[in-house]
């Protein structure tokens, strides 16, 4: 049977030699599906200022498809332009709320040196009494979102549950 090539972009797999390959990786759907690809992660700000600034192509208006791999006018239609215009919108006053909102998180470091200090600061006060009572305070220690936001956390790093960690008593070694 021999190789076989397989295009991600194209989501198709044949023969592979010399000819085929270079055959396949010249084609226009090819092109098109790659480009599609690397669309798919371009912001939508700069693909809607793309399409507006690129005529309409009067191929795809009339026969709805258009034959040039690499066309320098625009295949999208009314419609399509205005949701563009409505998600590039959404997605701006979204932005906008969402830092209006949210006032910028500690950074991991600042976290730690903070914590740092904390536990040398317990440490140095012999007052077991002033211990727990500041542990409790800080039970609800201000964990960073970025901890709680990895799933499958060692439990080293997991915030301890509301009333401490249970201690089992082994008694069998006596």
């Amino acid at each position: 049977m021999g190789k076989r090539y397989y295009c991600d972009y194209c989501d198709r797999s044949f023969q592979d030699n010399m000819h085929n390959r270079k055959k396949h990786l010249n084609g226009v759907q090819h092109h098109r599906a790659k480009k599609a690809w690397y669309d798919h992660f371009r912001d939508a700000a700069a693909i809607l200022y793309d399409e507006q600034t690129k005529k309409p192509c009067r191929k795809f208006l009339q026969k709805g498809i258009c034959d040039f791999p690499n066309c320098r006018f625009s295949h999208m239609s009314e419609e399509e332009l205005f949701h563009l215009k409505r998600q590039v919108e959404d997605e701006r006053r979204h932005r906008e709320d969402s830092e209006d909102r949210i006032m910028p998180e500690p950074s991991v470091e600042d976290w730690l040196t903070r914590r740092e200090k904390r536990q040398s600061a317990l440490s140095s006060k012999g007052d077991l009494k002033t211990k727990e009572g500041n542990e409790e305070g800080q039970a609800e220690i201000d964990i960073p979102q970025q901890f709680l936001s990895i799933p499958d956390l060692p439990p080293s790093l997991l915030p301890p549950p509301p009333g401490g960690w249970r201690v089992k008593v082994n008694t069998e070694w006596g």
